[in-house]
């Protein structure tokens, strides 16, 4: 029956030009919006009525058309988002996205890959693109990698193989309910993904030391090697280092050769979280900030982070690629690999996590990288960089304001610090402080807290960002200080 006469559905267009038309206004859209980042706020609060009227929406039985629905999402949605698009959005480590990055996301979800592997093109996409960065973080040949959804997916993943690893027995078979107590040890500055995953992965967090760190942040060597000693005497079976190539709070660095030496003495499997510092690795000026990650077992990043990339892909490496497939292998009939045919090669991506559905991450990270080279974003991250050294600089040289902790990477935490402030009114003050930066969109810093300092706290992990920007949060952050300190002295 010619389908202009049929009764069966599809999810296709009914009218194919006027879908096209509606298309090419949504990429118009977007990029108009990059194009014009700097006229808006850098964060705007949705109006009371838009949250409502978002929330309050029933199931929708009966369509209201694609036309209809992009309309929303203009009026309703994105104007609202938590800024991190913005040139001036300066807080957390999130993806900024680009627009080239933007298009192949939506290509990707154009061709709809079904990525756990099997006899496809996208397939050797991904393997390239894993294979780059295994040559970029100097690895060798041997070594696997998978991209996942983010740095608390890639670096459980590894902790995972890492269990497996070093356990001294069949963990897939046995399970652990009789083994000996494995011990992790991370330092006190190890991102809050640690403490999830020696739960989830049934260690429990009775077996995750946290080692204290030295004055600069770094983990405390000696204090490892201190806590690895206690845990043998007692009987215990210390399995895995976290060190860390980029702390979340100051992007201090772990002294990574050192804590090699000590896990290769031990026996551990060291793993670096390198969620946004392990990129350091691919700029020639910043490689020895890193050095001695290529010595780690596993060693995971996001793209989404320091390479700029739309939301969400990460990449793992793991140095010994058996060791890591025989964590997650399985055979089943439904997925069984034949000699020819789609099914052939097998399915690779399935064998080196828990997912078996997976989406096609890979070809924004392919294309990007073919389009501008490692040297375009080495050279991006070296600029970010020079831009922390430069606003550091500027807070330095302001009276009332002040440095709380070293920088060393992309990282500068700070403070307003007025006159004559005690430390429960400097941390009060710059709450509010920030608060009103973000409120009023002249900026999104974030914050944190270092000893009993409560810290506004810039990441420069932004390609849009530029000197400007920061000198107008400088006098931003001393005006809005000043009026909060005022009512203070009367």
């Amino acid at each position: 029956m010619p389908d202009e006469l049929s009764n069966e559905l599809s999810l296709d267009p009914e009218d194919w030009e006027s879908f096209r038309e509606l298309a090419h206004r949504m990429v118009d859209t977007m990029i108009l919006e990059a194009q014009t980042f700097r006229e808006r706020p850098a964060w705007a609060q949705a109006p009371a009525e838009i949250q409502d009227r978002l929330s309050s929406e029933p199931l929708p039985i009966a369509g209201q058309g694609e036309a209809e629905v992009f309309d929303q999402f203009l009026s309703d949605v994105l104007p609202y988002g938590n800024g991190n698009r913005d040139p001036r959005f300066l807080g957390w480590v999130q993806g900024t996205g680009f627009p080239l990055a933007m298009l192949a996301d939506m290509l990707a979800a154009g061709m709809n890959p079904h990525m756990a592997g099997s006899n496809q093109n996208p397939v050797l996409v991904e393997t390239k693109v894993v294979e780059w960065f295994r040559d970029a973080m100097d690895f060798p040949m041997g070594a696997s990698g998978l991209l996942l959804s983010g740095g608390s997916m890639a670096n459980f993943t590894a902790l995972a193989v890492a269990r497996n690893a070093r356990a001294g027995f069949d963990v897939r078979q046995q399970g652990l309910q009789e083994s000996p107590l494995m011990t992790i040890y991370g330092s006190s500055e190890t991102h809050s993904w640690a403490k999830k995953a020696v739960e989830v992965l049934g260690l429990g967090n009775r077996s995750y030391r946290r080692v204290a760190v030295s004055s600069d942040f770094r983990m405390d060597v000696q204090e490892l090697r201190s806590a690895v000693n206690l845990d043998l005497a007692a009987g215990h079976r210390p399995i895995a280092v976290i060190a860390t190539a980029g702390t979340v709070n100051t992007g201090a660095t772990d002294d990574l050769n050192a804590i090699a030496d000590l896990c290769a003495e031990f026996g551990l499997w060291m793993h670096v979280d390198g969620a946004f510092g392990a990129l350091a690795a691919i700029s020639p000026k910043l490689r020895d900030t890193v050095a001695g990650m290529e010595r780690a077992d596993s060693v995971a990043f996001d793209l989404h982070k320091w390479m700029y990339m739309p939301f969400e892909i990460a990449c793992l490496l793991v140095r010994d690629g058996d060791t890591h497939r025989a964590t997650f292998s399985q055979s089943a009939s439904y997925i069984a690999t034949t000699e020819r045919g789609v099914s052939a090669g097998g399915f690779r991506f399935a064998e080196m996590g828990l997912e078996l559905t997976r989406g096609f991450k890979a070809l924004k990270a392919w294309m990007s990288l073919k389009a501008y080279g490692f040297s375009k974003f080495a050279a991006l991250i070296e600029q970010n960089v020079e831009q922390a050294q430069y606003f550091a600089s500027r807070i330095s040289d302001e009276p009332e304001l002040e440095l709380i902790a070293d920088v060393p990477l992309n990282i500068v935490c700070f403070r307003y610090r007025g006159i004559d402030l005690d430390g429960d009114q400097l941390n009060s003050v710059n709450k509010e402080l920030l608060l009103r930066i973000q409120e009023r969109g002249i900026a999104v810093p974030s914050s944190t807290v270092i000893g009993d300092a409560f810290c506004l706290r810039v990441c420069m992990s932004n390609h849009r960002t530029r000197r400007g920007d920061l000198d107008g949060l400088v006098e931003a952050i001393v005006a809005i200080g000043r009026e909060l300190v005022e009512p203070l002295k009367r």
